[in-house]
């Protein structure tokens, strides 16, 4: 190990990964930080954090590696509800730590922050039912 890779570890020592409550507060800046007419609406959608998706779920989606699925938009999209639906449980925003910190470790040039948003607004936009022409007047991931 050179120098500089000891010093950067030292840098480390002794610091925690951001928390499950801390994800969950990102993401609430991210809601919070949408255009009002969204904004309303997306505080009506529940918002779980875990580290990673459960099992059940990782096989619904034929999915084996857990760090594959950051977040998860679970309900009724929008434009497709009916009064005439019953919901089961409402609308929900899962979002999985670990992966979402694996990715942000792997990219190394975006804050946590702007990650937890992205995410955040991938899974509003099965919600509202958005383009990706709507995504990008909201969320500005490339610049």
């Amino acid at each position: 190990m050179t120098e500089e890779e000891l010093d950067e570890n030292l840098l480390w020592a002794g610091t925690t990964p951001p928390s499950l409550e801390d994800m969950e507060a990102l993401a609430r800046e991210a809601i919070a930080a949408l255009p009002g007419q969204f904004r309303t609406e997306a505080l009506k959608v529940a918002l779980r954090v875990e580290d990673f998706a459960p099992e059940d779920l990782l096989a619904e989606m034929e999915m084996e590696d857990p760090f594959e699925l950051t977040g998860l938009y679970e309900g009724i999209p929008l434009p497709e509800k009916s009064v005439m639906d019953q919901p089961m449980r409402p609308d929900t925003i899962w979002l999985f730590r670990r992966p979402i910190l694996d990715e942000w470790v792997a990219r190394g040039d975006v804050a946590l922050g702007d990650l937890v948003g992205h995410v955040v607004v991938h899974e509003l936009a099965h919600h509202f039912g958005w383009s990706d022409e709507d995504i990008a007047t909201i969320d500005r991931w490339w610049e």
